[in-house]
């Protein structure tokens, strides 16, 4: 893993550089193009994409509508979505290429890919995450990093070691409104800030329409249930707690606190600068079904953090006093920004669409699009809007959070050396066993 210090340095010299212009689509000559404008095939990214439940299908068709993309081939173990991912795919580019695969080894194996997007259950994140970069693919990977601090960490160092691009699925960093809220607050309009608040979804939702389908059953034979647990614990086929609903079982998902830490935590830390450290300090409180049930992902939590700056960061969800998205409350102001959502102690902060360049004496990074940044990256080698390293620290908070709520003790945290201080029993909880064969890389 590059040292800290390395990071920071490389991270502070491309955002002077990284203007509007830094993510400007490479110029293709037109004698390169191909047929109908598009680029030829030695100017288009060749991906692949492992995932076609929630997230997946979005992702696909954002880098589908990219003239220097191309997806190739689609990788799923449940055969209904994969085969709906080859229609998807082979529908938009009418020409039947889209290979199909229900092991993503033998994809990442593929010379001819360049890039994967991954959109698979958190306890697949670690496992794929690491092969790919091993395999020489830049990758769009979902959040939360991972499912385990451990797994977070093995993750940012396979892609450093092997110089891969990664993007986030934080894609709220390439949003007018989430970067005009983190520009007011890095360049001082609200004064020094006192506290940060960051409101979270509370209780679960039932996104796959099977709330109900509780029994004990076999798995439909188009499932490899197998392979879709994987490293986790093996546990009964319940139809209610696999697809999109896995994340309300703490032996697949991390509940709605490491759902959405990667998305409002992650634009906290933008705001405040944060990207190169994390909380010194964490406890936090739950309130979770019982043991056994279906679903055991806490429903309501408070998690209270402070950074070593002494600044503190209220994490909540099911909570009044706190209100969803990022807010950060200063001497001489508060900001608030949610999706669709921007209010301000100002009404003049609220009227304009981006901080005036006069005022931006620090200079964020500006996206043209989430999806648009990470191939206009893969050709500059440069870093994406929300690179792994960023990816980590801002789910951080999340992990430790659930640390404190399961332990009933306050987390003492090195940002530095990434270890939890004086605690060996939450320590332990960084990671956890994978069952066999499958080992931690």
């Amino acid at each position: 893993m590059l040292d800290k210090e390395t990071i920071r340095r490389n991270r502070r010299e491309f955002i002077k550089r990284a203007t509007a212009a830094v993510a400007a689509p490479t110029i293709v000559p037109a004698s390169a193009l191909g047929r109908g404008g598009k680029p030829a095939p030695s100017e288009r990214i060749t991906m692949g994409v492992v995932g076609w439940g929630m997230m997946g299908p979005g992702n696909t068709r954002n880098f589908m509508n990219e003239k220097d993309c191309q997806v190739v081939a689609a990788c799923d173990v449940d055969k209904a979505h994969l085969e709906a991912a080859v229609s998807t795919v082979n529908g938009r580019y009418r020409d039947g290429g889209c290979a199909a695969y229900s092991d993503y080894r033998e994809m990442l194996a593929r010379d001819d890919i360049d890039a994967v997007m991954l959109a698979v259950p958190d306890n697949w994140h670690c496992l794929m995450s690491v092969e790919a970069a091993k395999a020489g693919k830049d990758i769009y990977g979902e959040k939360p990093l991972a499912r385990t601090l451990r797994e977070q960490q093995a993750i940012v160092k396979a892609v450093q070691e092997n110089g891969r691009v990664w993007q986030t699925g934080s894609w709220q960093r390439s949003v007018d409104n989430f970067l005009k809220g983190a520009e007011i607050v890095r360049n001082g309009l609200i004064g020094k800030v006192s506290r940060v608040e960051v409101g979270l979804p509370a209780g679960h939702h039932d996104f796959a329409g099977t709330k109900d389908k509780v029994a004990v059953t076999d798995p439909p034979e188009r499932l490899d249930y197998e392979a879709w647990i994987g490293p986790a614990q093996m546990e009964p086929y319940i139809e209610a707690r696999v697809h999109k609903n896995w994340r309300w079982n703490y032996n697949i998902g991390g509940g709605q606190l490491l759902d959405w830490i990667g998305h409002h935590c992650d634009i906290a830390h933008w705001g405040m600068g944060w990207d190169d450290t994390g909380p010194a300090e964490v406890e936090g409180e739950g309130e979770f079904p019982v043991p056994d049930a279906m679903w055991n992902t806490a429903t309501k939590y408070r998690v209270e953090c402070r950074y070593p700056d002494g600044t503190p960061m209220t994490i909540a969800g099911g909570h009044r006093d706190i209100r969803g998205g990022t807010r950060w409350i200063g001497e001489d102001g508060w900001v608030q920004v949610n999706r669709g959502h921007f209010s301000a102690s100002d009404d003049a902060w609220v009227k304009m669409k981006r901080l005036p360049e006069a005022e931006r004496r620090e200079e964020l990074y500006y996206s043209p699009g989430h999806h648009r940044n990470f191939l206009d990256c893969i050709k500059s080698r440069k870093p994406t809007i929300t690179p792994v390293d960023v990816a980590h620290r801002s789910a951080v908070p999340g992990h430790l959070g659930l640390i404190a709520m399961l332990t009933g003790r306050k987390i003492q945290w090195d940002p530095v050396k990434e270890e939890i201080i004086g605690d060996e029993a939450a320590s332990e909880l960084m990671g956890r066993v994978y069952r066999g064969p499958w080992a931690m890389p």
